[in-house]
């Protein structure tokens, strides 16, 4: 039996997904607990149609967040943290802290979870910080960390 996945099921599928069930699991377990539709031509028709808002849905995205990859990648952002003892910083740079000045100078919301940042930046110099921004499209943020005099 043909049915339109809901909800993700279990070796099964993924919400949205046109998929095959055997007959008895799907009107006797799936159907009645709404993890998914029967694949009738109304309910096909209307798949297909979110299917293609999806779509278009998913090109705004990618092309969004590609402008967004090329605008971090093109600027340099500058943190000052107090200076500490032997050339290191007094605390250090976190992810938050990348976070809000990117958010300050672009105008746009990052998730701090997406920075990959292994460790904490605890001296001063230029690196390069990678930003998961959308599925397969990750930005590489330069920082320059200066000390405050």
């Amino acid at each position: 039996m043909k049915i339109i996945l809901l909800k993700d099921a279990k070796n099964i599928g993924k919400k949205g997904e046109l998929v095959d069930a055997k007959d008895g699991y799907a009107r006797n377990f799936l159907i009645p607990r709404k993890i998914a539709i029967e694949a009738t031509e109304e309910n096909l028709k209307k798949w297909e149609k979110d299917q293609e808002k999806m779509a278009e849905e998913e090109r705004e995205n990618i092309k969004k967040f590609t402008e967004l990859k090329k605008e971090i990648e093109k600027k340099t952002f500058v943190i000052t943290a107090k200076n500490g003892n032997r050339g290191r910083l007094f605390g250090a740079i976190t992810s938050n802290d990348i976070k809000n000045i990117i958010e300050k100078e672009l105008g746009v919301e990052i998730d701090k979870k997406k920075i990959e940042l292994p460790e904490n930046i605890k001296t001063t110099g230029s690196r390069k910080v990678s930003i998961k921004l959308y599925k397969e499209i990750s930005a590489d943020a330069k920082l320059e960390v200066k000390t405050e005099d």
